[in-house]
């Protein structure tokens, strides 16, 4: 049974939610995002954005990034995005005032405590290009290493 909320501390947790946040289509039109995740810089539409939200909930557990917030009317703000996949665990922080703050470390961690807790034995991320270094940083402090190149990128997993 996959927990609606995975509280990671105080400030942060995951929540799995019927519909994306309504924040979650400028994510995904912010060209500067758009080249880290995607390797392109053609914004999404709501109906691509809702076609790949459905496609990572058929995959893997599709989970909301949320901090507190006080001046939210819940609490809590939506930030970001991740997925946890037996074969990926694409991550989007779409706020840019939350990157370089180790929410993206975060959410790894415990991430992958809870494939740990799954019974998995390693976790893989797909591919991370090489022009995001951020991405690179944030996964290598989370003890993930490359194991396979890829055409712009290199496939990256950590063993549990």
């Amino acid at each position: 049974m996959t927990p609606s909320v995975l509280d990671i501390d105080h400030d942060l947790r995951l929540v799995r939610l019927d519909a994306p946040p309504a924040e979650a289509l400028s994510w995904y039109q912010d060209p500067e995002t758009l080249w880290m995740v995607d390797g392109k810089r053609e914004p999404y539409t709501p109906e691509r954005l809702a076609r790949m939200y459905d496609w990572l909930s058929g995959r893997g557990e599709l989970r909301f990034i949320e901090v507190r917030d006080e001046g939210a009317e819940s609490g809590w703000r939506p930030v970001g995005d991740v997925t946890l996949c037996p074969e990926d665990l694409p991550i989007v922080i779409g706020e840019k005032d939350q990157r370089a703050r180790h929410v993206g470390r975060r959410v790894i961690e415990a991430l992958c405590e809870r494939a740990r807790g799954l019974g998995w034995r390693e976790v893989l991320v797909g591919e991370i290009y090489d022009w995001n270094v951020a991405s690179q940083r944030c996964f290598s402090a989370a003890g993930f290493e490359p194991y396979e190149r890829t055409d712009r990128g290199a496939r990256w997993r950590r063993e549990l």
